[in-house]
């Protein structure tokens, strides 16, 4: 049993060639779970150890199992930052819009963590841009009010489809966090494509009302901007 318990810790720190060893002697290793629900796959992508994640997936590992929150191996990667371990999960068909019990998904973990070239691999890979977690959180709420300009900007890049005032469980917009954070630039990004700054959350609250007085008069002179602009 304490060998079965440590090949989940070679696979996260990247033995491959130890963990062969051990596959060699009881290829079973390959799909059994730990106390966690994890597999090999899911400790290998985590560490970010592609070679290892592409080796399980040619011994016929399925590329998309869950653990007992419901993490897979590229939610897992997605997380950490991990981007080799996301394109070659991303290239062997893992779902791209796979969550986990609380609605967590890739591109919201990533979002979040600030990992812009996985976001952009998740994107172009169909992400759905507007996914929400249980909170009603999407990946553009996480980046927003944790300041992440650059996730920001990359989710207007992409966001054809993106609903810009989409509201939270607590009927905040992306706008309405952003504000609430100070994030000028953030809003000021926000603002400039289209988000509204007369929204109100189930505080009866605009956007405006929980910014700073310099942020609010910011975001009130580049909406007037345009209409300034047109009448001079």
């Amino acid at each position: 049993m304490a060998q079965q318990d440590s090949i989940y810790d070679l696979a996260y720190r990247g033995k491959t060639s130890d963990v062969k060893i051990l596959l060699n002697e009881t290829e079973s290793l390959k799909t059994q779970t730990d106390s966690n629900g994890r597999m090999l796959i899911h400790w290998a992508a985590l560490g970010g150890h592609d070679d290892l994640v592409r080796y399980l997936l040619s011994l016929g590992v399925p590329v998309d199992p869950t653990d007992d929150t419901n993490m897979t191996p590229l939610i897992l990667a997605a997380s950490a930052g991990r981007e080799k371990a996301v394109n070659t999960l991303l290239a062997e068909g893992a779902n791209v819009n796979a969550m986990t019990i609380d609605g967590h998904s890739a591109l919201q973990y990533a979002a979040s963590k600030n990992w812009k070239s996985i976001c952009v691999a998740l994107l172009r890979k169909y992400a759905d841009i507007n996914i929400a977690d249980k909170r009603g959180a999407t990946p553009m709420h996480r980046a927003a009010s944790k300041g992440n300009v650059a996730i920001v900007q990359v989710l207007i890049e992409y966001g054809r489809d993106l609903k810009i005032d989409q509201r939270d469980a607590y009927g905040n917009t992306p706008l309405h966090l952003a504000c609430e954070e100070d994030r000028l630039e953030e809003a000021k990004i926000l603002v400039a494509n289209g988000a509204d700054i007369t929204l109100t959350n189930k505080e009866r609250k605009t956007p405006l009302d929980l910014a700073s007085p310099g942020l609010a008069r910011t975001l009130k002179e580049l909406k007037e901007e345009p209409i300034t602009a047109g009448t001079a």
